[in-house]
């Protein structure tokens, strides 16, 4: 094995270093603060995919992010429709009406039914990702 110099070792370090350094920045912000369509101050909604459904009673689901920066809320008076939620990043604190309040915290999930309210703010210190699979019916 070839002996390497100190020179060489301090930029084999600071490579591996750097690449982490950039691997976790772009983890952190997935989406500029002006991508997608704004709900709601500080809330914007970010449309993924869609796609016939497999499962009988939907006949198409569909993913989208919603991103709260700090302290930004959203409300919604009734689901349009059956959905899948899950916590990409940050703190959310979810009402889904009187005496149903919890917060979700990154990798959290949790479902709501169509007419069921809900309420979302970011709670956390940071942006904070809702992930919506909508089940859409046929």
């Amino acid at each position: 094995m070839k002996d390497i110099d100190r020179r060489s070792a301090l930029a084999f370090g600071f490579a591996a270093t750097s690449a982490v350094v950039m691997t976790e920045t772009a983890m952190a912000q997935p989406y500029s603060p002006s991508e997608g369509t704004e709900i709601a101050p500080g809330v914007r909604r970010v449309d993924l995919g869609k796609r016939d459904s497999m499962i009988p009673a939907y006949k198409t689901v569909s993913m989208r992010d919603v991103v709260y920066q700090p302290k930004s809320k959203s409300m919604n008076m009734g689901m349009a429709n059956d959905m899948v939620c899950h916590c990409l990043e940050g703190e959310l604190r979810v009402n889904q009406g009187p005496g149903k309040d919890f917060t979700v915290k990154k990798g959290d999930v949790w479902s709501c039914n169509k007419g069921l309210p809900e309420n979302d703010e970011n709670v956390g210190s940071s942006v904070a990702i809702m992930r919506v699979i909508d089940l859409l019916p046929t």
